[in-house]
């Protein structure tokens, strides 16, 4: 004989997968192949020197539709650094700015993510270069989320100017003028593409 279930329990098990539906958790992954990570330095006081990381990776987590509750991990490898200038990657790798051998990671981990409108928003978190663990707020541009035959895709530009004095990058042999050969100044760009990694299948772990 069938025992049909208490009018409440059906209701808590709705409200059960409501609640578990609104906070499912979307993750991310780096699209590696498009996305890249930059910098630019002032050089001898008149130009710019670019470089680029060609080894990273990352996450990106959240429940909000609008990404304001992400949780973003990044790291970058410190030996793949490029300036297309051998002699001057190998000078960024010794002691006197990013030590590879003994400090091989740069990673980034956000604290906050606040939408400022019209696709804008900043991102906050502690950026960790050499030992050293500070705080850094990259203003950022959503590019947009869209939908492919392998799934759904997502892209970011993210600006932010550090000084590289805070985190012992210390070279600063000085031009016949006084000022720095290499500016104390660096600004980083990193432009994003997301793969959104697919949910598990119900039952699997």
């Amino acid at each position: 004989m069938k025992r049909n279930l208490p009018m409440l329990t059906v209701l808590t098990l709705i409200l059960g997968l409501t609640i578990h539906s609104a906070v499912a958790q979307t993750k991310w992954t780096i699209d590696k192949n498009h996305t890249n990570v930059k910098f630019a330095v002032t050089h001898m006081m008149v130009s710019e020197v670019e470089g680029s990381f060609k080894v990273f990776d990352g996450t990106v987590e959240h429940t909000k539709p609008d990404f304001t509750d992400a949780k973003i991990n990044f790291s970058i490898d410190v030996a793949s650094v490029n300036t297309d200038n051998e002699r001057r990657d190998n000078h960024l790798k010794s002691d006197d700015f990013f030590n590879a051998e003994k400090y091989p990671k740069i990673t980034f981990v956000s604290t906050s993510v606040k939408s400022l409108g019209n696709n804008k928003y900043e991102i906050a978190g502690d950026l960790t270069i050499r030992d050293i663990t500070k705080p850094v707020v990259f203003q950022t541009t959503y590019g947009g989320t869209i939908a492919t035959k392998n799934g759904s895709k997502a892209g970011f530009k993210a600006r932010a100017t550090i000084n590289r004095f805070d985190y012992n990058l210390k070279w600063d042999a000085a031009t016949e003028s006084g000022g720095l050969v290499v500016a104390k100044d660096v600004e980083l760009i990193v432009n994003v593409e997301l793969n959104q990694v697919k949910p598990a299948a119900p039952g699997t772990k």
